[in-house]
């Protein structure tokens, strides 16, 4: 975990893989931040437990409020990079899908009409680079969302047959061990100040990040 900028009110930090972004047993981000900083942590988004980059978390009941607002509000941007198997048809675009989310299984799935437990779920996206990779043709995609749900960007992709590198959840069949999806851009207003703050991260010169020239 890395400590990128913090005040009184709130704390943006690095979440590695495999760490519970939320509550939760085992080693989790807020028991992480808890430990090396004290006090109250309160969460106000998540990112997969596979998946890596940059977090926001509330250091105050105030904070936490004002945060969750600007989520709802749709004035909090969350960005990310992906790499995939094959190629987007185009080099931008929109996707936007029905998900169920199946809790027994903590899997997502794509449906074709609305139902009980069924939420609408849209993102955009930008290819940065296609390129030949030591496990078939790949593309690095700039992501952005609309929504926030349970695996989103994994299943929207995969659903048209582009599973991320490292997803064997979602049909990946490359065995890498990491999964490829990283969070590289948070923007939103000071729950404080009211002031707009952006925070960038890349991630790390590792495979299959290390296979594309623009990270």
């Amino acid at each position: 975990m890395k400590i990128i900028y913090q005040t009184n009110s709130f704390i943006v930090c690095e979440k590695p893989a495999g760490v519970l972004s939320q509550e939760g047993p085992g080693r989790t981000m807020p028991a992480l931040l808890r430990e090396a900083l004290g006090g109250e942590i309160h969460t106000v988004h998540r990112l997969d437990t596979a998946a890596a980059g940059c977090m926001v978390y509330a250091r105050t009941k105030a904070a936490a409020a004002a945060l969750s607002k600007q989520i709802a509000d749709g004035g909090f941007t969350k960005e990310y990079l992906a790499a995939v198997h094959g190629k987007p048809d185009a080099d931008a675009g929109e996707y936007e899908d029905l998900l169920f989310k199946d809790s027994a299984k903590n899997k997502t799935y794509v449906v074709n009409t609305p139902r009980r437990g069924v939420k609408q779920a849209k993102l955009a996206y930008r290819v940065l680079e296609s390129a030949e990779t030591p496990c078939g043709d790949g593309s690095l995609v700039r992501v952005k969302l609309y929504t926030g749900r349970t695996h989103q960007i994994r299943v929207q992709f995969a659903s048209r047959a582009m599973p991320l590198f490292g997803d064997g959840k979602y049909g990946a069949k490359d065995n890498l061990p990491r999964l490829a999806l990283f969070s590289c851009r948070l923007a939103f207003a000071d729950p404080d100040a009211g002031e707009p703050l952006e925070f960038t991260l890349s991630p790390p010169k590792e495979e299959p990040w290390s296979w594309f020239v623009e990270r």
